[in-house]
């Protein structure tokens, strides 16, 4: 572990440092219960023969239950809800370490000749459950393909293994090369490069650099099968579709992503920042549209409801608009005049300065939301993030709010705007919950249920940045209509034996039924 080690930037002054959490969380807090699995009914056992040959081609394995689920513990709350109860998710697997991309191959070569699963696994900051060995098999963690390859300086475009952590990505670039990726999930030191790719993630500056698929210049991919593919490496084309993107947010179900290319930019040396308060949320989506639409692209647009302008910022009677952006000072200045003259027909500027100062110490807590909720045993806390367009956000807005309060147990919704573009934007939602403990488990569902029937009842995307894993798959079919067999039809092709990350993403899998289907 390195020492904390101040990032420089300018939207972090000082605050944000790297080599502080751990990787494995609260997984390294939490001990190993000793109930059976909570999502793991009939799991795939790797015989003994196969477990040889795989200790022969990779850098370690390990079979022991507790080491197995220390290592496969993400940050769902549905992983959680078990964990408390002393019901572990996923204890039944075999955890395979990878260090290069010719033991990747080598290891997908004996699961597949074998038929077994394999789920590819590496920072599990996932909130969805897509790393989670539902139906045991091979865990294939990748955090050893953790280097920088190659930069291009002239092209601005760095060559990363898909097992990098975040934090040691962007202190790297910064400090060697004087670059930045512009990519800052709040997960961002428990993240990998891969991750972000494979669930298709966005920074808290997406406005500015967009998300991490608009960054993706290339992959490299290992099929099922253990052969190899790049795809892409190339500014722009029409040499037929773009089939790194059908790698860009699958999760691990089509291959496997060892190293990617990315679109960097170089450090920024001026920020600037502009807060503004709204009678109604829906008047500030209105304001973050018009200000878009004129052609600005800040880096930080985010509006927050009454209940989170309070939680957040200390603002509850408002509906709270910060806006910031870094970068060129012509730029930057010309976006924040425009953003300044849209808010100004709203009602007058908030103290700015103490906002933006707020925001930067607090950004990167997680869970933030739900401060003021008294903790209980019964007490249930989680996010949803979905993208509309302009027009329906103010009614899915409040429908799904109306929706998660409906349903008994719930004690607030709220909720954020936290990526925007020309054509609408991201709301994410925060859930809380408090039930008898051991209904936790269907309160959790029944919200989500009635959530993501609003979303699909008005076309909306299901997910934004977090992906879908386990938990969103009971919804796909449905959300993706008549593309839904496209995608299974591609999946029968790269994987024939359906070894890669079975039970998610709604897929049909030859080893059983998803545990939430």
């Amino acid at each position: 572990m390195i020492s904390r080690q101040t990032i420089t930037h300018p939207f972090n002054r000082g605050r944000y440092t790297v080599g502080a959490p751990s990787p494995s969380g609260w997984a390294q807090r939490t001990p190993v219960g000793d109930g059976p699995a909570a999502l793991q009914s009939d799991p795939v056992e790797v015989p003994a023969a196969v477990v040889e040959q795989l200790r022969a081609c990779a850098q370690a394995v390990h079979t022991a239950r507790e080491e197995v689920v220390t290592r496969t513990r993400d940050w769902w709350a549905g992983s959680m809800i078990g964990e408390t109860d002393g019901r572990p998710a996923t204890p039944d697997a075999v955890v395979v370490e990878a260090a290069d991309a010719d033991q990747v191959a080598a290891v997908l070569r004996i699961c597949n000749e074998a038929g077994i699963p394999v789920t590819a696994s590496a920072g599990r900051s996932n909130v969805t459950g897509a790393a989670l060995p539902v139906f045991g098999g091979v865990v294939l963690d990748l955090c050893g393909l953790d280097s920088i390859l190659s930069f291009d300086a002239e092209s601005n475009i760095v060559d990363v293994q898909a097992g990098m952590f975040g934090d040691l990505f962007e202190k790297e670039l910064q400090e060697t090369y004087g670059v930045t990726t512009g990519h800052w999930p709040s997960a961002f030191a428990l993240s990998t490069v891969g991750g972000w790719v494979a669930c298709r993630g966005a920074g808290q500056l997406s406005t500015r650099y967009g998300k991490i698929e608009d960054m993706v210049v290339g992959v490299d991919v290992v099929h099922a099968d253990g052969t190899r593919a790049t795809y892409g490496d190339y500014a722009r084309a029409a040499v037929g579709p773009d089939l790194r993107q059908l790698f860009v947010g699958s999760e691990g179900t089509l291959g496997v992503i060892v190293a990617v290319r990315l679109r960097v930019h170089p450090l920024p040396e001026y920020a600037k920042a502009l807060a503004f308060g709204f009678e109604t949320f829906a008047q500030g989506l209105e304001a973050c549209r018009r200000i878009l639409q004129r052609g600005a692209t800040p880096a930080v647009l985010r509006l927050y409801d009454r209940l989170e302008s309070g939680v957040h910022f200390d603002h509850p009677d408002t509906n709270l608009l910060l806006i910031a952006d870094e970068g060129d000072p012509t730029l930057v200045d010309a976006a924040l005049q425009v953003s300044r003259e849209v808010c100004e027909e709203y009602g007058p500027e908030l103290d700015s300065a103490a906002v933006f100062d707020r925001w930067l110490d607090e950004r990167m807590l997680v869970g933030k939301s739900s401060d003021g909720f008294k903790a209980s045993p019964g007490f249930v806390a989680d996010t949803l993030e979905m993208a509309a367009c302009w027009k329906d956000l103010p009614a899915i807005y409040d429908e799904v709010v109306a929706a998660i309060e409906g349903v008994p147990g719930t004690l607030a919704a709220s909720a954020h705007q936290s990526h925007a573009y020309t054509d609408g934007a991201c709301v994410y939602f925060s859930l809380r919950g408090d039930v008898d403990p051991a209904e936790r488990r269907n309160w959790y569902r029944s919200v989500w249920d009635a959530a993501n029937a609003v979303l699909i009842r008005h076309g909306a995307a299901l997910s934004h940045h977090h992906g879908c894993g386990l938990l969103r798959g009971p919804y796909l079919a449905e959300a993706l209509g008549g593309g839904f067999p496209t995608f299974t039809a591609v999946k029968e092709a790269l994987d024939p034996r359906g070894i890669l990350n079975p039970g998610k993403l709604g897929l049909p899998s030859r080893f059983g039924t998803s545990p939430l289907s």
